[in-house]
């Protein structure tokens, strides 16, 4: 029986990776398992369960979204944005130092309803309704509430820099070239919104607008 002699490196074994990539290999897999269940939520909350009632009209709930606050649906596969704005922040919309930023600030271009063609761009001033793709290129803004600076409230696409206000409406300065669509949308109630109807009387149609 031979042995090794003294001093010789020990035999390798390439079926056992050395103790360092063991601990690379888990160090990733933790950190991708992680990054999923981070995104997961979001991504499943965008995906409608059944794809043969995409179009149907959807209710939401309003009574527990607290002023500054947003909630994400989807509707046609598309997310829409619902923000309850606070009066300080309507009036801000008023302003003519922003309107003096904004490319379209009376919403010229059909991007929303016959009733929605107003300085807040929505059915009731109180709850902002938008259709969260950038009219550059299709990415999801981000919503910026503006807590510590009005100037920041409205939505800011992470891809290519466009800023859209609270109403949806494009700055100027940016790719986008249109302000944010609004859907078709109805108050049920003051703290039920429907969206994908029209307000008794009203027949506009979503597929008329000119970009999203």
């Amino acid at each position: 029986m031979t042995g090794s002699a003294p001093g010789a490196a020990a035999p390798s074994h390439p079926e056992n990776p050395p103790r360092r990539d063991l601990l690379t290999l888990v160090t990733a897999s933790t950190v991708a398992v992680g990054a999923g269940a981070l995104c997961w939520p979001f991504l499943e909350s965008l995906v409608p369960p059944d794809s043969s009632v995409a179009n149907v009209p959807i209710d939401v709930d309003l009574s527990t979204l607290a002023v500054g606050q947003q909630v994400a649906v989807v509707w046609r596969s598309n997310p829409i944005f619902i923000t309850r704005r606070s009066p300080q922040a309507l009036e801000k919309l008023k302003t003519p130092e922003l309107r003096a930023r904004l490319r379209d600030p009376d919403s010229k271009a059909l991007q929303q309803p016959p009733y929605a063609t107003n300085w807040h761009r929505s059915l009731s001033p109180e709850y902002g309704v938008l259709v969260g793709v950038c009219t550059h290129l299709g990415c999801v803004p981000a919503y910026a509430s503006g807590a510590t600076d009005p100037m920041r409230r409205g939505y800011a696409c992470p891809c290519h820099g466009s800023k859209f206000d609270l109403a949806g409406r494009v700055f100027t300065g940016v790719p986008a070239p249109y302000n944010l669509p609004v859907p078709p949308h109805r108050m049920l109630s003051p703290n039920h919104l429907r969206i994908g109807e029209n307000p008794p009387g009203a027949t506009f149609d979503f597929s008329d607008i000119v970009q999203i």
